[in-house]
């Protein structure tokens, strides 16, 4: 029988594997990262919202948002356009490509992990979330940037 610490290896590792697939498959499947998947959900439930917006709205930084719009709008999913009334603002819309492609993607991991950690008593959220916090600082990782996106890599880079 493995010992604890090879127990707590086995589990990091499956979250580790199950990400890197979910990200594979939506990228299979859609093209898409988990990140920008994120970006394009945000900009169809918002009415042309500014990238500052996007990025609160994700958790995400401003020049991280702005990369992920690029490569969108590269891909004709997105589309700037500056404000009428304020020439200084520019806003961000989905185009029918990105439209068709938010039709078309898988669920989210993430949103499968919202979903059911929810549904957890209050107490049990927040022992898995001092446990979490306690591995990372393990790991000496307590201080590394990461988003709140389930995703392999660079959050702005394809895998």
């Amino acid at each position: 029988m493995p010992d604890k610490s090879e127990m707590a290896l086995i589990s990091l590792r499956q979250i580790l594997r199950v990400t890197e697939m979910s990200s594979r498959n939506l990228a299979r499947q859609s093209g898409l990262t988990p990140s920008q998947l994120i970006i394009l959900q945000i900009i169809g439930k918002l009415d042309r919202p500014v990238p500052s917006v996007i990025a609160r709205e994700a958790s995400l930084t401003q020049a991280t948002v702005t990369s992920l719009i690029d490569k969108l709008e590269k891909r004709g999913m997105v589309m700037r356009q500056r404000d009428t009334e304020d020439r200084r603002r520019v806003l961000v819309e989905l185009t029918e490509g990105g439209r068709l492609a938010l039709s078309g993607a898988p669920d989210l991991l993430q949103n499968r992990f919202e979903a059911r950690f929810s549904q957890l008593a209050e107490w049990e959220q927040t022992y898995l979330i001092g446990a979490l916090e306690r591995v990372a600082a393990i790991l000496d990782a307590e201080d590394i940037d990461a988003a709140p996106v389930l995703d392999v890599g660079a959050i702005d880079k394809p895998l």
